[in-house]
């Protein structure tokens, strides 16, 4: 044990606290037990770390990962018994999906030791686990996407920049501040690399690939119950998506192209969007994960097409992606059946800067959202702007 706290230790030291992600103000860290969800890459371990280092007393704390080869041979409920005993009042587990019968335990844990607080992370696999939901009683959870546009201009650039809400944003009430005369050259590098906080290291590109494997090879196998030629599939069905998105879903023809059912081209599709690989636009307040008729399917974010998708990646798909991408996180996003998207009751058609105004004619709080200009005017709002609602 003491060789996790020296090792815990060291990360604290290592640990930045400069700037928070958009979660950490969210989250109701009193809270006995939770978990944090997300796609492999976007910062939640750093999160914990900062949380630890800024606000408790690392005395009192504990940090371990679930992979750590301490627990070849220990368990987490004997850990958290000795912790306690050591006056230990805050565990933290990282990768906990990493564990076997990791809700089973941690639900002893909550009910044995009512004196500790509990945080776990893990992979956003975890949403189509049962053990979720066995822990729903207990644990309060949140999900955690990658960086947004105004994160970005705070985490690559120093630049502060408040959240807007969604009507301020409609509203002409979204300004940057004096340091940025042309918001566009920013925004152009974060469609490209600013989705990711680990684009500041070195070899962004390969780590994304990393990424892109280890959650298809790995994470949905393992918690899906896959075997590895079901595996292959999901990189063959992200390869197909990722050639034609937008994508119209043709549930029969992707079923023969892969030599599967076509059921389970619909739960695949299900299992890669809940990892943070893909994300399926729905027709009705589905916008609700796995509910509601898919409409078009696109890759998660716009890092991600410039990654995969080579010379597939055409400009519309790639406003498109970013729309849904950010807004998705405070808004219910669904298809319109006029135009591209709806949100709440208001309708959105994405375009470059000379799309017109003719598909939202006559339609209450209908906007066009342009891409290449700086301001917006009257009902015409620009795509960037949507990058600061969180």
């Amino acid at each position: 044990m003491n060789k996790l706290f020296e090792q815990f230790q060291k990360l604290l030291r290592e640990t930045d606290t400069h700037f928070f992600r958009y979660i950490h103000a969210e989250i109701n860290w009193k809270s006995r037990m939770i978990g944090l969800t997300g796609p492999r890459g976007v910062g939640k371990t750093t999160l914990v770390l900062q949380h630890i280092k800024k606000n408790l007393n690392p005395a009192e704390t504990l940090y371990v990962t679930a992979e750590d080869f301490y627990f070849a041979d220990n368990r987490l409920a004997d850990l958290a018994s000795n912790f306690v005993k050591q006056g230990g009042k805050y565990l933290f587990i990282d990768e906990i999906h990493k564990y076997k019968d990791w809700a089973k335990e941690l639900k002893l844990i909550y009910d044995y030791h009512p004196e500790l607080h509990l945080v776990f992370t893990g992979s956003s696999v975890l949403d189509i686990n049962k053990g979720v939901s066995d822990l729903s009683r207990r644990a309060v959870m949140y999900h955690m996407q990658g960086l947004s546009f105004r994160e970005y201009l705070q985490l690559f650039h120093q630049i502060a920049v408040p959240a807007y809400s969604l009507e301020e944003i409609l509203n002409h009430k979204a300004v940057l501040p004096g340091e940025i005369k042309h918001p566009l050259p920013f925004f152009e590098d974060y469609l490209k690399r600013g989705y990711y906080p680990f684009t500041l290291e070195e070899d962004f590109a390969m780590r994304l690939q990393q990424v892109v494997n280890q959650t298809l090879e790995t994470d949905i196998p393992l918690y899906a119950g896959m075997n590895v030629s079901t595996g292959r599939k999901l990189k063959q069905l992200l390869a197909i998506i990722a050639k034609s998105v937008p994508f119209k879903p043709n549930m029969s023809s992707i079923a023969a192209a892969l030599s599967a059912s076509r059921n389970n081209i619909t739960d695949y599709c299900l299992f890669i969007e809940e990892a943070g690989m893909i994300a399926q636009l729905r027709d009705s307040t589905g916008g609700i994960r796995g509910l509601g008729k898919v409409d078009k399917i696109y890759l998660d974010n716009t890092n991600l097409i410039y990654s995969l998708a080579n010379d597939h990646s055409n400009r519309g798909n790639i406003r498109e992606t970013f729309f849904l991408n950010q807004l998705r996180v405070k808004y219910d996003v669904i298809k319109s059946p006029v135009a591209d998207f709806a949100v709440d009751d208001y309708t959105f058609e994405v375009g470059g800067k000379n799309k017109g105004l003719k598909q939202i004619q006559g339609i209450d709080k209908a906007y066009v959202v342009k891409d290449d200009i700086e301001l917006g005017y009257l009902n015409t709002i620009p795509l960037w702007q949507f990058g600061l609602t969180y």
